[in-house]
């Protein structure tokens, strides 16, 4: 039998869960301040390669290759992460972040719904 993985619990901070609640997957664009938080772009590389944009301070970490990267990941800070539409790509980084522990969140919509909401761009 394989273990299953839980989802993570409110341990203080502003997670936005209150405590013995889930703590939430994603967060709005209107809601992300990419100043005070850590945000890795997920995109696959084609599409990043392809955009001359990304979300300011954002990094990028190729999805593909998340194995190589995970173990790096800070355990104490908050997390979000985006791809193209905040779909499959977005939703298996977040399942795998939190499998060790990183308090992560993705963009509802990625990227798009971050420009569509009036969210500040950077060039690359």
């Amino acid at each position: 039998m394989e273990p299953t993985p839980q989802p993570l619990t409110y341990c203080g901070g502003s997670t936005g869960a209150e405590p013995g609640q889930t703590a939430p997957r994603t967060i709005r664009p209107a809601d992300l301040n990419p100043d005070a938080t850590l945000v890795f772009d997920v995109r696959r590389e084609a599409d990043f390669n392809a955009s001359a944009e990304l979300i300011p301070g954002a990094l990028w970490k190729n999805p593909d290759m998340i194995d190589a990267w995970i173990g790096a990941v800070p355990l104490t800070l908050d997390l979000v992460v985006y791809c193209v539409r905040g779909g499959a790509i977005s939703n298996m980084v977040v399942d795998r972040l939190r499998t060790v522990g990183a308090k992560a969140r993705y963009v509802e919509g990625g990227i798009e719904a971050y420009k569509a909401a009036g969210g500040r761009m950077a060039r690359k």
